[in-house]
Order: C-alpha cells, then structure tokens, then sequence
C-alpha cells in the first residue's frame, strides 16, 4: 500500500481517511481540492488539473490522494495499488457537508485551497443528494475494469475506523 487513491461523495470523510493513513503509512496526502480550488474559489482548468495530477503521480514513489474529479479519476484510479471508495448513504454525506459547513464557517478547510472559506450551494447539495444515483454506477464500472489493485469498499463510518484500527502497528518497546 504505496499508491492510494480514495473516492466517494462530499462529505464522506474522504480528505479526513487521508490524512489518518498518511499519520498510520508515513505517506504524503494530496487533496484534489486543494489542486482544484485557487484562492476566492477559483477553479484551475482542466488541462492543468491533468498537468498537476500527472506530476504528483510521476514524481512521487507514494502518495495518497483523495477527491473524484473525473478528469484525472482514471489516471489516479490506473496508478493506484489501493484504491478505496467511500460508498456511504446519501444521508450520511448530506450531513458530513452540513456538518463540515458549520464546523468551517468563514475558514478554509486544511485540505482546500487557500483562501476559499467553506461554503454550502445548492448546486453542491444537490450534486452531494445525487451522487448514488448519477455516479455510483460509473464508478463501479471503472473498478471493475481494474487489474492488480487491492479495492476496498467501505459502507459506513464504523467499518473504516474498524479498518484503521487493523492497520495500527505495534510500537516496539
């Protein structure tokens, strides 16, 4: 477990599981977000979201990265020996994005771009209440095109923490 790639829907505690298995792995955590995301919300095109995912991807023998972004899913999804996709019920996602609203308000989230302070729109919501049913089917069939990738797919809150607890490592005394 070198190369991970996490997917699922806001709100799912993606950016969250990251930064917990870089502390567990010792392994550097990018967040799409904060590649995406320039200061005052603006958004990098599309080639450059290529350009910038590539290089992380070529300059680094491990790393963890989090965030869907269908531009560069399939190169992250390819170059992954992990891939894990947060596949949580649209509740639960509806209230990590309310949640994270609430606890961020006027900040900028750590794992944003600078200067883009948490905020809640409609198109977000509304992208977040559709995400089973407009994404979940291609995601699936992506994965199920890949070869040689250990996927794990976690349905719920309780089966990640269970995860992460097998992943802690004895410390020698």
């Amino acid at each position: 477990m070198k190369k991970i790639a996490i997917i699922g829907s806001g709100g799912a505690g993606k950016s969250t599981l990251a930064r917990q298995l870089s502390i567990l792995l010792d392994i550097p955590v990018y967040h799409m977000d904060a590649i995406f995301w320039k200061p005052g919300w603006q958004s990098i095109g599309r080639e450059e979201l290529i350009t910038e995912t590539t290089k992380i991807l070529e300059e680094n023998d491990s790393w963890i990265i989090d965030g869907n972004y269908g531009a560069t899913m399939d190169i992250r999804l390819e170059q992954a020996d992990t891939i894990i996709f947060l596949h949580y019920k649209t509740i639960t996602c509806l209230y990590g994005i309310t949640k994270r609203r609430i606890q961020y308000h006027n900040k900028t989230r750590p794992d944003m771009g600078k200067d883009c302070p948490e905020k809640l729109d409609w198109e977000f919501f509304q992208w977040v209440r559709q995400f089973n049913k407009k994404k979940v089917p291609s995601i699936y069939e992506r994965l199920s095109k890949l070869k040689n990738k250990d996927i794990l797919v976690f349905r719920n809150r309780k089966q990640v923490k269970k995860y992460l607890t097998g992943l802690t490592l004895p410390i020698d005394s």
